[in-house]
């Protein structure tokens, strides 16, 4: 399997090609060095191999599938920018989106905040457990490498500024660009309340939906019952706490989430624990590309964590 990566400097980039470089099913084109700013030699690898990733600004995804010309190349985008017009690439939702990344020869990769948000929303709106009307906060922690290589420089300075050292809550505006999926995924009417909230530690997400009893057709055990139906890189778990706490760096340098349930009868916690690089980016992308080619999901893959055996 021949597979470019276009854009291999950027974070996400640099993780799938030190994942894919061990691989013996896997050739990685480059272009070489001297000619990496050329449009023409990228635009040649675009159409020289069977998988391209896309690991670039909104912008540059959307020229280079325009210079994909040949129909048999698999396009795996990382950005923002086809997210609702591609083949969504969460298999676990349905066997639908299974079928769907196994048949496309487009594919965008989920968000990373979005990705937490609707593996706990989509089953229960699905399910009819949840109203498509519900007005939902979402509240996400993530780590520092979610900013990308301009962000992990600010925090890795010797001498940079002390309001790095404590969580900052952005798109204070509620205009964040993992919105439109996050509706559009979940089958919501409206988008939720989003807080984002990036913290002093490298890698990690932790996603958490409150609700009350009132806005579903249930209970606690009716929530649970439902997220237990998850396979594979996405599984329930009882309890996610250590000493009462959840830490949201758990998941680091793994490629599989964890959901679980917390609160009491009349106010509920929804959470989801990944790594934003793993499940939400490149471990994301590349179970998206062994789907694709009719490979096992794990393939190339790191499964654990601290619950795995839960």
């Amino acid at each position: 399997m021949k597979v470019f990566i276009d854009g291999k400097s950027g974070t996400t980039g640099l993780l799938i090609y030190d994942r894919l470089k061990t691989r013996e099913d896997v050739e990685l084109l480059t272009i070489p060095y001297e000619n990496r700013r050329d449009t023409q030699w990228r635009k040649k690898m675009l159409n020289s191999c069977d998988v391209a990733f896309l690991c670039l600004p909104d912008e540059g995804a959307r020229e280079a599938v325009n210079m994909v010309e040949n129909p048999d190349v698999v396009v795996i985008d990382t950005s923002t920018a086809h997210r609702l017009n591609f083949a969504y690439g969460f298999a676990e939702l349905s066997n639908e989106h299974r079928i769907k990344i196994q048949n496309s020869k487009r594919i965008a990769v989920p968000g990373c905040h979005a990705s937490g948000f609707i593996a706990l929303i989509y089953p229960l709106v699905e399910s009819g457990l949840l109203s498509q009307d519900a007005l939902l906060t979402c509240i996400s922690l993530t780590g520092y490498s979610g900013g990308g290589k301009n962000m992990i420089a600010d925090y890795e300075l010797e001498d940079r500024s002390c309001l790095l050292d404590s969580p900052r809550q952005y798109a204070l505006g509620q205009k964040h660009k993992h919105l439109p999926e996050m509706q559009a995924y979940t089958g919501l009417k409206n988008a939720p309340i989003f807080c984002p909230i990036v913290a002093d530690y490298l890698r990690g997400m932790e996603v958490t939906v409150p609700i009350f009893k009132s806005q579903i057709k249930g209970n606690m055990d009716d929530i649970k019952n439902i997220y237990k139906q998850y396979t594979g890189l996405v599984k329930y778990v009882d309890d996610m706490s250590v000493n009462g706490f959840i830490a949201s760096n758990a998941m680091s340098g793994f490629d599989n989430m964890f959901i679980s349930v917390d609160g009491n009868e009349d106010r509920i916690l929804l959470t989801a624990l990944y790594d934003n690089l793993g499940k939400g980016a490149s471990g994301a992308a590349i179970q998206c590309m062994n789907i694709a080619f009719g490979l096992p999901d794990n393939i190339g893959l790191n499964i654990g964590g601290l619950y795995e055996n839960n």
